[in-house]
């Protein structure tokens, strides 16, 4: 995983998940040796070639391609086996919130009065919350003439549970990409850090996207200033016990500055403080802020609510987003009619299987402990993957969800992949990465042949990421090529 935040991120404001990128030259090199028609009767042994090259003696491959219609295997290879997923994981999160939940299904943010001066915002874990939204809240309190607030309580009690699964590693939860999921989620429980040179010896600055961070967090800055020319690093980390962030290394003079999102330490802190912002701005006091749960709700005063699924999906599949994976994963428990006190994530993956089940997919195909695919105890099958996309080709939703799922050559994960290839424009699947993991499982829509289903899963690779996946899209780029014969 990649600890660097991304230009998408900058462009939109959004913190989301690292994406992985492929070399130029190994994109060249795919170019090259793909340009032309493989017999599906040839395709075995075309697989075979890629691999079995001593390269990948130690890497452990499961491979299943088939007819999309027809069902026929075009090629098998450890397809029952378990393989750590990575984000291919999110296939099976988003499968089942569109099946269960339907496109159109938002979720609701609410502020309820509990009493004369009382109020209670209410969250239900809506993953696309940013400040625009909490002035639009705050607006709405004015409208409705509240001018002082004398207890602000924040209800975060409809995520019950773990907000960070005790299974990821220490290394994720740092950074944007492992920010913890709660019920009252702002701007992606995420933080944006620019870090500049100064003149040369000084320390490098810290500069605070959003300028009340900087009385969060504690600095401990190690960092220097170095001449122009030099080799530039910089190492941004954060304390798990504390607000406290260190950082090392050195940029030179007049560099650009090094960019970083840093997932908040204290969610509901996070979500008041900036809601309080916007109160103030709009002529309204808070005299205390309180954490609580349980009430009737009884008067909404003001709300808000997420752009629809199918919306949701877009960020959660093209950008590879795992805190939309998460709180897609606990929306799903709204479903159930005993969550009550119960981990809500829990409860979502015993929906996910259920909902799953009826789509088709074997239950003893996977073993899945979160919806994002960062932890690894994560277990799915490439047999379970084609199932859930051959489910989803057949159901009612399937435009959505492949609509959700990055093009090769074009967008999200898979833009800088497979560029210029036969892959280009006609093969759409999820990317999942982790070090010694590399998946990818989709559709492709051959020219020559009827539309496949495919699950590429590579643990144990001992080889660069950047290696893997230009094995993973050599095989793909042979199925855009196929044709019967």
């Amino acid at each position: 995983m990649s600890h660097k935040i991304t230009q998408g991120l900058l462009l939109l404001l959004l913190f989301t998940t690292h994406i992985g990128f492929t070399s130029p030259a190994a994109t060249a090199q795919t170019t090259k040796k793909t340009r032309k028609t493989i017999c599906t009767s040839q395709l075995t042994t075309a697989v075979d070639a890629v691999v079995n090259r001593p390269l990948f003696n130690r890497v452990r491959w499961g491979i299943l391609v088939k007819n999309q219609d027809s069902n026929q295997t075009l090629y098998i290879r450890n397809a029952q086996k378990y393989f750590v997923p990575a984000s291919n994981t999110k296939l099976l999160t988003t499968a089942a919130a569109l099946q269960a939940l339907e496109p159109n299904f938002r979720i609701r943010t609410s502020v309820y009065q509990d009493g004369e001066g009382i109020l209670r915002v209410v969250g239900r874990g809506d993953p696309s919350l940013k400040d625009a939204q909490l002035e639009s809240l705050a607006k709405q309190l004015r409208q409705k003439g509240i001018r002082q607030i004398k207890k602000l309580i924040a209800d975060d009690s409809y995520s019950q549970g773990d907000i960070i699964h005790p299974s990821w590693m220490w290394e994720d939860v740092q950074y944007y990409y492992g920010a913890p999921v709660n019920s009252l989620i702002l701007n992606e429980n995420a933080s944006i850090l620019r870090i500049y040179p100064q003149t040369l010896g000084k320390p490098l600055k810290v500069k605070w996207d959003q300028p009340t961070e900087a009385y969060r967090w504690r600095v401990e800055n190690n960092s220097v200033t170095i001449a122009q020319g030099e080799s530039s690093f910089v190492e941004v980390t954060r304390d798990l016990k504390g607000p406290i962030l260190r950082i090392n290394g050195q940029l030179g003079v007049g560099s650009r500055p090094d960019i970083t999102a840093i997932a908040v330490f204290d969610p509901i802190e996070h979500f008041m403080r900036h809601f309080r912002i916007h109160l103030a701005r709009e002529g309204i006091s808070v005299a205390r802020t309180f954490t609580a749960v349980g009430s009737r709700n009884e008067r909404e005063l003001a709300a808000v609510e997420s752009p629809p699924l199918s919306k949701l999906l877009l960020e959660t599949n093209i950008n590879s987003n795992n805190l939309f994976a998460e709180a897609l994963l606990r929306a799903l428990a709204s479903k159930s009619t005993q969550k009550n006190q119960q981990n809500v994530a829990n409860v979502g993956l015993k929906i996910l299987q259920t909902t799953l089940n009826q789509l088709g997919v074997n239950p003893q195909s996977y073993q899945i402990v979160d919806g994002s695919g960062l932890s690894r105890k994560n277990l799915i099958s490439p047999e379970a993957l084609v199932q859930t996309l051959q489910g989803m080709a057949k159901s009612p939703q399937t435009e959505v969800f492949r609509a959700s799922l990055p093009i090769a050559g074009v967008s999200g994960t898979l833009r800088n992949r497979m560029k210029n290839t036969p892959a280009t424009g006609i093969v759409r699947a999820k990317t999942g990465t982790l070090t010694g993991v590399v998946t990818l499982s989709g559709y492709a829509n051959p020219p020559q042949y009827d539309p496949i289903t495919f699950s590429i899963m590579v643990n144990q690779t001992g080889q660069p990421s950047s290696v893997m996946r230009k094995a993973v899209d050599e095989i793909v780029v042979m199925l855009a090529q196929l044709k019967s014969c």
